[in-house]
């Protein structure tokens, strides 16, 4: 039941139900787009077609659009002998549509809104106003005030069983009782039978037995009141929502009934931030939580100053709507609840409860706690539902934004549905198509496909193939006629004959296979000498890290694998003499990577940026490791000769069955120093009570150096000129003539360390 325009994006890979997500695979591994949830399904185009909560599509009454009104807003509507009145804004006018969609004034108020309607079975009309409210009776051809309580707002009107009509009202949260209404010849007296404590007394519905349910706004309570012969009635709280507003009740015939709770940006009720200096009490419901703020009540009609927000107080972080149902003895339970859609109206018809929603102009049914999409249309609000024609016919609804009228029709009986846009992520070729459901005899099935570069469907895309019927027994469907794209939609048509039931849909999927494109390695780097990864789990007594074996196919030991496959983050160890390289890479198509190294000696005056024939294809490079799966490799490199060395990673995709599609990527890293050697003593002087020590080394910068003189503590050296960061230092070692067991340690950046013994030279 759709004629909105537009879809979404979606991407369901084989092993997940919920829409956009995708499987990491390897190259040339066959995925698949997957629709069978009810979100799934959501994400694309109804028409004359509903989904349930379980992902199933069936086809649903078709609506029809009976007139579109020319008024601003539609507030109002109750059904009427000839057709649908219908009260809106902001011209105060009330209006007659009659079955043939032909639209009427009756009449219209001196008040700019009509947010209540109600028709007895004479087809008298009653309409409430506001704000200023108050009420008129139209019969005749002639309108009066009938009414006027005194109040801002009128928001609901519901005729009793013996004449009277009641009137809910606000600012002061107030229920009129106008006795007599349908036979007063003149201006009618009102009495207040209750006043709700609460801003607003927002809806109404009559229970059979005389009993009237009412549901407040500011505090968002559902009431039950009993009729008293006195003025004032019995009321009892049936339930306190977490929602400040009870938008609306509707009353089925076996007595139970249902009630809407929302808070919603979308609300008639707007609640604003007191302006400073007002003076105005903030109204801060019992028990919320804290920093949803402090709000107070102020009604804005549509078009009307001040910043509303709705009946959403600031930080209220629950559903938009939740749906009560109230069973016959009073006991309240939830039955569903809308995260994004404002519940508007509420429709009790045959076993099921229709339920009007905006911003998104979608129509719901509820069969106990099955919630069905029935359909969506190009209107943002529906704010009205009324039964149809003939008595107990599915409904008909008002909208607003723009204002029209519809009503359904369940005798043409075939509809219709539009995937959403499915996204390959790339240029992908398409398999099969397969579905899932029930195809009943003397019902239809027929699918048809389209593809595109372009992200929506526009004159790019390839035409729809032609509609391919599916036989009874057909599942599958080859898209050989569907040029390669990253895009692909699908369509179905659907279609009952004479009693029939409906075909049903319960899951699709499309499969495709991507081109393959090559990986990309972004990083290739060498740890400082000594550091290795291990997970981040591994904790060993003195973190240190031994497990190691030997590479059988060449020089290198190296570590063992240090993720278990259940935790994937890492920590920086040391082990002396061993060196680890890590890489990021990534593939396009999510393809699993698999890595190899090689290395070799730096050639004497000359390097590789990696590139050409000295990254790539010389044959100089010598295998280090192959097949590894980890960003990063950790190797004893105490294997090579103090020199400078290149090491080189090749990142692949592919597979061993296909190795066709094998695809890969090079990088080559900077200079590495690998150094074994210790530093070297050069010559000792003295100067003064000072010895001044020349070190060298021969691969890295010495990178500590410390003294000790007579076992004392250990004191930092002084380099001569004020940086220790030279391959050939002179360190300052404070030793008076005569000192006994003068020692140095010095250490280079490759953690080489050396103590020397200068006791001979303290002497001197």
């Amino acid at each position: 039941m759709s004629i909105r325009r537009g879809t979404s994006l979606v991407c369901l890979a084989a092993s997940l139900l919920a829409a956009g997500s995708s499987v990491p695979a390897r190259a040339s591994e066959v995925k698949l787009f997957r629709l069978q949830t009810q979100q799934a399904f959501l994400r694309g185009q109804l028409d004359g077609m509903s989904v349930d909560t379980l992902g199933t599509l069936r086809l649903a009454p078709r609506a029809e659009r009976v007139t579109a009104l020319a008024e601003p807003f539609v507030l109002s509507a109750a059904p009427h002998p000839d057709g649908w009145v219908v009260g809106t804004g902001n011209s105060g006018k009330v209006l007659l549509v009659g079955r043939d969609g032909k639209a009427k004034e009756l009449f219209a108020t001196a008040e700019p809104e009509v947010f209540a309607v109600w028709v007895d079975a004479k087809g008298t009309v009653y309409a409430g106003s506001s704000p200023g409210g108050k009420v008129y009776r139209y019969r005749d051809g002639k309108s009066v005030v009938l009414f006027e309580p005194q109040q801002t707002y009128i928001w609901q009107l519901v005729g009793t069983a013996d004449g009277d009509l009641v009137v809910a009202t606000g600012t002061q949260g107030k229920l009129f009782r106008v006795a007599g209404a349908s036979t007063a010849t003149g201006p009618a007296k009102g009495d207040v039978v209750w006043e709700a404590g609460d801003t607003h007394v927002r809806s109404l519905g009559l229970l059979p037995g005389g009993d009237l349910l009412a549901g407040t706004a500011g505090e968002g309570r559902l009431v039950r009141l009993t009729p008293r012969s006195g003025r004032a009635w019995e009321a009892r709280t049936l339930f306190d929502a977490v929602e400040p507003e009870v938008v609306a009740i509707a009353v089925g015939a076996d007595g139970a009934a249902w009630a809407a709770a929302v808070a919603s940006e979308a609300s008639q009720v707007p609640l604003v931030a007191p302006a400073p200096g007002t003076g105005k009490e903030p109204a801060k419901k019992e028990g919320e939580g804290e920093g949803q703020g402090e709000v107070t009540v102020e009604v804005t009609t549509p078009g009307g100053p001040g910043q509303p927000v709705g009946s959403r107080p600031p930080g209220f972080g629950g559903p938009r709507s939740e749906i009560l149902r109230v069973d016959t003895h009073g006991a309240v339970t939830t039955v569903a609840r809308l995260q994004d859609d404002t519940v508007h109206s509420l429709l009790a018809l045959g076993d099921k409860l229709w339920l009007g929603t905006g911003l998104e102009g979608k129509l719901f049914s509820l069969r106990g706690t099955d919630l069905v999409l029935e359909g969506d249309v190009e209107e943002r609000q529906v704010m009205a539902l009324l039964p149809g024609f003939p008595e107990g016919a599915s409904p008909a609804f008002a909208t607003t934004n723009a204002a029209a009228f519809y009503r359904t029709n369940s005798e043409k009986r075939q509809g219709g549905y539009t995937s959403p846009v499915l996204d390959a992520q790339q240029i992908a070729r398409f398999g099969s198509f397969r579905w899932m459901g029930e195809q009943p005899e003397g019902t239809t099935l027929r699918f048809s496909f389209r593809s595109g570069i372009a992200a929506e469907p526009d004159a790019t895309w390839s035409p729809w193939t032609a509609p391919r019927e599916a036989g009874s027994g057909e599942r599958e469907i080859a898209l050989t006629g569907v040029p390669s794209g990253r895009y692909l939609q699908w369509k179905l048509e659907a279609k009952a004959t004479g009693d029939a039931p409906s075909p049903q849909l319960a899951g699709a999927e499309a499969s495709y296979l991507q081109t393959n494109l090559a990986p990309r390695i972004t990083q290739l780097d060498a740890m400082d000498p000594g550091q290795i990864l291990v997970a981040f789990n591994f904790n060993p007594g003195g973190q240190s890290y031994e497990p190691a074996h030997p590479n059988r196919e060449g020089i290198f030991t190296t570590l063992d694998e240090s993720s278990d496959g259940n935790d994937d983050r890492l920590k920086t160890l040391w082990k002396q003499g061993y060196r680890t390289l890590r890489w990021k890479a990534d593939d396009p198509n999510s393809d699993t990577l698999t890595y190899a190294l090689s290395f070799r000696p730096e050639r004497a005056g000359g390097g590789t940026n990696g590139h050409g024939t000295n990254g790539h294809g010389d044959e100089s490079w010598m295998p280090m490791a192959k097949d590894l799966h980890d960003a990063y490799y950790g190797f004893d490199e105490t294997a090579l000769p103090d020199g400078v060395y290149r090491f080189r990673l090749t990142a692949a995709d592919g597979t061993d069955e296909r190795p066709a599609d094998r695809l890969a990527d090079v990088r080559v890293s900077e200079p590495v120093v690998v150094d074994h050697t210790v530093p070297r003593l050069v010559g000792v002087r003295r100067d003064g009570d000072r010895l001044l020590v020349e070190v060298e080394d021969g691969g890295n910068p010495l990178r500590e150096a410390s003294f000790s003189v007579g076992a004392a503590a250990w004191q930092l050296a002084t380099p001569e000129d004020g940086l220790l960061d030279g391959k050939r230092e002179v360190l300052a070692v404070t030793a008076p003539k005569g000192s006994t067991l003068v020692i140095l340690r010095v250490m280079d950046a490759a953690f080489n360390g050396i103590t020397f013994d200068l006791s001979g030279e303290a002497k001197r």
